[in-house]
């Protein structure tokens, strides 16, 4: 049960091939806010600090992913449960974004600050295309590559809608 008395139709710490739509969108809004924040700043280390939330989340689960717990424990009970979707999209993108993320953070490191700016700039603007629009390239291009490799994406089954 949530705080709000309703009922959640899939528990967001153990039903883990489905997550709320909002989840996603909640993560790349703050992903995209503090990488701009650090772009603007010149505090490259919080692009190397995202990386390391998107692979503790990706590694030790959503309860342990702070963008995520902000969602499930402050927004849903407060708006509710969105759709549901297939958790492998969402999670492919993250493992995108970690990948960017932590070679923008290598290269300011390495005093390469112009491609460390750029690929930091290219998570800030698809993170923030992703929250404002719901076009998440990163969970296209894993559906792309399903087909790619001659498997078409099929989503798992999802709970159906109650009644609000």
């Amino acid at each position: 049960m949530r705080r709000s008395g309703l009922r959640r139709r899939a528990d967001p710490y153990r039903d883990l091939q489905v997550i709320d739509s909002r989840a996603p969108r909640t993560n790349q809004a703050v992903v995209g806010t503090v990488a701009v924040v650090a772009l603007a700043t010149g505090w490259w280390w919080l692009l190397a600090a995202l990386a390391l939330q998107l692979a503790i989340g990706l590694v030790a689960g959503r309860r342990y992913c702070l963008p995520c717990l902000l969602y499930f424990e402050v927004i849903q009970p407060r708006f509710g449960e969105g759709p549901l979707e297939d958790s492998r999209p969402p999670r492919a993108a993250n493992v995108v974004g970690l990948v960017v993320l932590s070679a923008a953070s290598a290269a300011y490191a390495a005093g390469w600050h112009l491609v460390g700016a750029a690929l930091g700039l290219l998570v800030a603007g698809l993170a923030l295309l992703a929250a404002v629009t719901g076009f998440c390239t990163g969970c296209e291009a894993y559906k792309l590559g399903c087909l790619l490799r001659g498997r078409p994406f099929v989503s798992c089954p999802l709970p159906p809608e109650v009644a609000r």
